[in-house]
């Protein structure tokens, strides 16, 4: 079962995810990639987006030519749990930017 992180915990491990953060007002984390250009931005959101459907949990995210604003939580169980964590570390890691 998937299990909710405390805010507690979810500030902890928000100290090693190269810029994410709390959304306010919501138990989700966010980030926003910037890329080269669109086709840059558009192809990582792909690669993400084949990750995500594998391990059926994607995130919410709005495209605008080279950036995207990324937003994670676990719809199922109203909050941020190990699940996003996972998928922000792919994320940072798979951006090119490095942001």
């Amino acid at each position: 079962m998937i299990k909710k992180l405390t805010k507690t915990e979810v500030t902890q491990k928000l100290k090693r995810l190269s810029g994410w953060k709390m959304v306010k007002g919501r138990n989700a984390i966010t980030k926003t990639f910037k890329f080269k250009d669109f086709i840059q931005a558009f192809g990582w959101m792909t690669a993400m987006a084949i990750y995500a459907e594998k391990k059926d949990h994607h995130p919410e995210w709005f495209n605008v030519y080279s950036t995207v604003e990324v937003v994670l939580s676990t719809h199922d169980i109203g909050g941020v749990s190990n699940l996003d964590i996972e998928l922000a570390k792919k994320m940072n890691s798979t951006s090119k930017s490095g942001n």
